[in-house]
C-alpha cells in the first residue's frame, strides 16, 4: 500500500468567534483545518487540526523548498508505505525541521500522524486502541467545555443547562476570566452553588486574552496563587493553562501552594520534551496533550506512558470536531488511569456534525469507538459544502 495524496483543507463555519463578554455559548472557531491522506488501495485517513488553517495548508502542500528541512508534508509522505508510522513521523520531523519543529509545522505533522493511525486501523480492521495495545475502559466520562459567562447569574444558568444535558463535569474557560480576581472567584462560586458538591468543576484560565483591546492579560504570580487557593476552597478539580506555557517555575510555584487543586497544562505544547519539562520542572498534575498539536497519536502515547510512570494524570485536550474527540477517546481507552473526554460546547453546527454518526454522550459517559481506525466516518458531502480551500 502506498500514499497517493496528502491534502489539507480549510472549512468555513461562517462566523467569527464572538464577543468574549457575551452571555451565550461561543460560536467557536471560524475556520477548521482537515487533513485527508489517500492510498492506492482506496483507504483514506482523516484528522482535524486545531491551528491556523491557511498556514497549515501551506505546510502540507507547499512546493519544494529545495532541500530537507524546508520541504512540505506532502513531499515527505507521497509514495510511502502508510503503515510505517514511526519512520514517517521521523521523516516528517526532518522534512520540516528548519521551520516547523514547533507551532503550525508540528501541528500539521500531528494531524498527518493521526490520519496515518486511521489508515492503519482501517487496513488491519482494528480500532486505534487495539493498535495501541489496550482498552482499559469502554466508556469515558465527559465534561462540557465552555466559556465563562460575564455574571454570576449567567454562570448559574449555564451550569443548569449542562446539568440538564446530563453532564456531571463542567469546565469554564477564557471569556471574561483572568482580568479581575474578585470577579473570577464570584463566577466560580456561582457555578459551584448551582452545580452542588457532586459535580466536577474545572477552570481554564488562559494565559492571554481573547479581547483584541487587552490581549496581554497580565497577572502577577502571587495573584494566581491567591486565586488557586480560592478555587481550592470551592473544590475545583483543576486549574488549566493559566500562565505562559514556558513558565515552568511559575507552574511549580502554584503547584507547591495547593493541596487538592490539580494544576493542568499542555494543550499548546509540542513534542515529548515539552511535556517532560511540564512534569519534571513544572510539577504539573495533569498533562493535556492535544493530539493535533503534541505530535499526534505517536507522541501522545509516549506522554500517557510517561504520566503513568510518574503517577500523574493525562487528559487529552480535544476542542474541535468529532474527529479529535474520537482520537482522544482511543488514547483515553489506552490509559490505565483516565480522567475525562473534553466536549466542545461551541454552537457552530459544523463542529459537531462533521461525522455521519456524531459522537454522543450517554448518562455522562461517551463510548469508545469500536470501528476500524478512528471509528467514525467523515461526511464528505458536508466537507465539500463548507470547504473554501
Amino acid at each position: 500500500m502506498k500514499i497517493t495524496d496528502v491534502e489539507a483543507m480549510v472549512l468555513d463555519t461562517g462566523k467569527d468567534y464572538g464577543d468574549p463578554a457575551g452571555a451565550a455559548e461561543a460560536h467557536g472557531v471560524r475556520f477548521i483545518s482537515l487533513i485527508r491522506i489517500r492510498t492506492d488501495e482506496g483507504i483514506t485517513g482523516w484528522s482535524d487540526v486545531e491551528t491556523q488553517p491557511h498556514v497549515g495548508r501551506a505546510i502540507v502542500q507547499a512546493p519544494s523548498g529545495g532541500q530537507i528541512g524546508f520541504e512540505s508534508l506532502q513531499a515527505a509522505l507521497v509514495g510511502e508505505e502508510p503503515l510505517e508510522r514511526e519512520r514517517l513521523w521521523q521523516k516528517m520531523y526532518r522534512y520540516v525541521g528548519y521551520y516547523g519543529r514547533q507551532g503550525a509545522g508540528m501541528q500539521m505533522m500531528s494531524g498527518a500522524d493521526v490520519a496515518l493511525w486511521d489508515i492503519a486501523g482501517k487496513a488491519l480492521g482494528q480500532p486505534i486502541w487495539a493498535l495501541l495495545g489496550a482498552r482499559y475502559r469502554e466508556n469515558v466520562p465527559a465534561y462540557a467545555s465552555t466559556i465563562f459567562r460575564p455574571t454570576p447569574s449567567d454562570m448559574k444558568r449555564a451550569v443548569a443547562g449542562y446539568l440538564g444535558q446530563g453532564f456531571r463535569a463542567i469546565k469554564f474557560g477564557w471569556g471574561v476570566f483572568g482580568r479581575d480576581l474578585a470577579l473570577d472567584v464570584s463566577l466560580v462560586r456561582a457555578a459551584r452553588e448551582e452545580a452542588g458538591p457532586d459535580v466536577a468543576l474545572m477552570v481554564d484560565g488562559g494565559w492571554y486574552d481573547v479581547d483584541r483591546a487587552r490581549v496581554y492579560r497580565p497577572r502577577a504570580l502571587k495573584d494566581w496563587i491567591r486565586l488557586a487557593l480560592a478555587l481550592e476552597e470551592l473544590d475545583v478539580f483543576w486549574l488549566e493553562d493559566f500562565i505562559h506555557p514556558e513558565n515552568m517555575a511559575g507552574y511549580a510555584a502554584v503547584a507547591a501552594a495547593t493541596k487538592t487543586l490539580r494544576i493542568a497544562a499542555g494543550e499548546q505544547a509540542a513534542g515529548f520534551c515539552e511535556f517532560e519539562r511540564l512534569a519534571n520542572e513544572g510539577n504539573v498534575d495533569v498533562l493535556q496533550p492535544d493530539l493535533s498539536r503534541c505530535g499526534g497519536m505517536t507522541v501522545a502515547r509516549q506522554i500517557a506512558e510517561m504520566a503513568q510512570r510518574r503517577q500523574i494524570e493525562c487528559a487529552p485536550h480535544a476542542w474541535l470536531t468529532d474527529l479529535q474527540k474520537a482520537a482522544s477517546l482511543h488514547l483515553n481507552a489506552y490509559q490505565m488511569d483516565s480522567l475525562y473526554l473534553e466536549c466542545n460546547m461551541s454552537s457552530a453546527p459544523l463542529l459537531s456534525r462533521l461525522c455521519r454518526e456524531p459522537i454522543r454522550m450517554q448518562d455522562g459517559m461517551i463510548p469508545v469507538p469500536v470501528g476500524p481506525g478512528l471509528g467514525v466516518e467523515v461526511d464528505e458531502d458536508l466537507v465539500e459544502k463548507h470547504r473554501v480551500l
